[in-house]
């Protein structure tokens, strides 16, 4: 929360009044969280300490109460490669259909809402259609998207949100 403060203290010339302060506040706030998530990956940083006092044979240990066991640690590379390779083919899936049906503009709309980080209003603005078009493109977007992941067949460990 201070992150988010001191940014809107950094970015106040920049603030437009007509746009309501919840949705400028909650802008940063999310943009400081993404920006933390890239820097800690994944999985946060765990300390480690050398046991033994300091000879060349000492063991090194995880230190803290989340200590994960090597075979934890692969298994979770295993399922990012599984999660990435699911999400890739459903992608890949959605784009070449939209590159068939010439569907140019909800393409260009799903790449500023996802890879460009735009908000569904200025995304509305820039290809010059509406709010309610750039929803209604996000909404089914998601749900093919997940759609797509759910016909893979992957094991519940991987997408444990999609077994609904």
């Amino acid at each position: 929360m201070q992150e988010t403060f001191i940014g809107f203290l950094n970015s106040l010339p920049n603030y437009d009044r007509r746009r309501p302060l919840e949705s400028y506040l909650f802008s940063i706030c999310s943009y400081k969280l993404t920006d933390h998530l890239r820097r800690e990956g994944r999985r946060p940083a765990l300390a480690m300490s050398q046991t033994g006092g300091g000879s060349s044979e000492a063991a090194w240990q995880v230190v803290g109460p989340g200590a994960r066991p090597a075979s934890s640690i692969a298994r979770s590379g295993e399922r990012r490669g599984l999660e990435e390779q699911a999400l890739v083919a459903a992608l890949r899936d959605q784009i070449d259909k939209w590159r068939e049906r010439g569907d140019w503009v909800k393409l260009q709309c799903i790449e500023l809402l996802f890879v460009v980080g735009l908000g569904n209003k200025e995304a509305a603005q820039l290809l010059k259609i509406t709010e309610q078009q750039v929803a209604n493109f996000k909404f089914d977007f998601l749900s093919r998207t997940k759609a797509l992941v759910g016909r893979q067949h992957l094991n519940a460990e991987v997408f444990p949100e999609l077994d609904t």
